[in-house]
């Protein structure tokens, strides 16, 4: 069962050629960060192009019972009228963040330096997931957590009655919880600090300036450090969220993988902290262009033009590019498989605490598709099979995870005997139209509910 209801089990056939132009939804990450944003600032933000996933509604949903008042238009626009920095308000019922480990970890964040209490919990994925990578920072601050054994949810916050900056080292390469803890630092006094031996993605710092916080990121031998002065009063913006790259990833591997396709994404996001997957397919040899290259609103855009691409290679993917393409390692092994020779993934120890354990998940998915897998804690190896190679056929467990799901449809697209996921309603919490836009690209994906 699916904590969105009963389970949706859906197969992928081997099909034609994947054609025409994909509209993929707007970034996630952005789309939190603006809703959050919003709900601290004075006024009314307004945003065009966010994605309307459940992960984003259940950030919605929170910042209402904090105080904000978020709504949308019938033409698509969200509109936040904000209560500023310090504003929130004790919700009156628990904080369903349903799937989202980044809306519910940022939410923390959030409210830690404000004196109210509220209780979290999510969905079973995400009540299995550990939450002590934000509630330690933000004890930091004068916030207290009270949660199941683990550090896990339901879990409440009580918020600093009277918090103090923090200076932070992350122990992982980790944007959530560097996100979590300059939310934080929003409503305490000072200069917080942040410092990451490896950098992650930006979009943080580059929408609190946009708001008018005072942030500075430099480069020392320490690592990256991020100093954010506390207690500003933002301002409402208008943001025009740019399409999700990690949604992307799914129709720009499908093509290169599907026989004769031809599939151009446009207004993708290109931060360089988001951008890994697209280097290292090019690394491979993947027939994937960039073309309309330009900036909007103070991110890198363009449109992608993937190809099917018979002759990629199998790579060493450089560890230090992990934090730029996490959530892409699920997919990107089913690329690898049906490439040549071996691919090697290193590094990626924090796909074991995502929604599922992914590299667990994938392999176990793959090795049923007659794929050879080596792993350990931190290494992901895939033994490509060629283009047109991997014999399928199987049914791979999803285990709540939109992710998992929508890597082992796109398998069944290339491999040789269908392939079925046990559940795909997951997929609905990130890429809502993903099954439409496959289908209207020409894939055969068949709900198993139906039949």
């Amino acid at each position: 069962m699916s904590s969105h209801g009963p389970a949706a089990p859906m197969t992928a056939h081997r099909a034609g050629p994947l054609t025409g132009t994909a509209h993929v939804p707007g970034d996630k990450s952005i789309s939190h960060r603006s809703l959050i944003l919003g709900a601290m600032a004075v006024g009314e933000t307004c945003v065009t192009g966010l994605l309307e996933g459940q992960d984003v509604l259940d950030t919605a949903k929170a910042m209402r019972a904090f105080g904000a008042d978020v709504a949308r238009d019938a033409d698509g626009t969200w509109r936040v009228h904000g209560v500023g920095v310090g504003g929130f308000s004790e919700p009156e019922d628990v904080i369903d963040c349903g799937n989202s480990g980044t809306g519910v970890r940022l939410i923390m964040g959030c409210m830690a330096t404000t004196p109210i209490s509220a209780t979290f919990t999510g969905d079973a994925s995400l009540r299995s997931r550990p939450m002590g990578r934000i509630t330690d920072p933000i004890a930091l601050f004068g916030a207290q957590s009270h949660g199941r054994k683990g550090g896990r949810l339901p879990m409440t916050i009580v918020g600093a009655a009277a918090p103090v900056p923090v200076r932070y080292v992350t122990p992982m390469p980790s944007a959530q919880v560097k996100s979590a803890v300059l939310l934080a630092g929003l409503n305490a006094p000072g200069q917080t600090v942040v410092i990451e031996k490896e950098a992650t993605r930006d979009h943080s710092e580059r929408m609190l300036a946009g708001f008018g916080a005072v942030v500075t990121t430099e480069d020392t031998d320490e690592g990256r450090v991020i100093t954010l002065t506390g207690q500003p009063e933002l301002k409402p913006q208008t943001i025009v969220v740019p399409r999700d790259p990690s949604s992307a990833a799914f129709p720009v591997c499908a093509a290169l993988i599907t026989e004769g396709s031809d599939v151009l994404i446009p207004n993708i996001g290109l931060n360089p902290t988001r951008a890994g997957l697209f280097a290292t397919l090019r690394e491979m040899g993947a027939d994937l262009t960039y073309e309309n290259e330009r900036t909007e609103g103070g991110e890198p855009v363009a449109d992608l033009r993937a190809r099917f691409s018979d002759s990629m290679q199998g790579i060493e993917v450089p560890p230090e590019r992990a934090p730029s393409m996490i959530d892409e390692y699920p997919i990107l092994s089913v690329v690898a498989a049906l490439s040549t020779g071996k691919t090697v993934m290193r590094g990626v120890k924090e796909l074991r605490v995502k929604e599922s354990d992914r590299i667990d998940a994938m392999a176990r998915g793959l090795e049923a598709c007659g794929v050879t897998i080596e792993e350990d804690e931190d290494t992901f190896i895939v033994h490509g099979m060629g283009a047109g190679g991997v014999p399928g056929g199987a049914t791979a467990a999803a285990r709540l995870d939109h992710r998992i799901a929508m890597s082992f449809l796109c398998l069944g697209m290339a491999a040789q005997k269908p392939v079925t996921v046990d559940d795909a309603g997951p997929i609905a919490t990130s890429f809502p139209i993903f099954v439409p836009l496959m289908r209207e690209l020409g894939a055969r994906l068949e709900d198993e509910a139906a039949r």
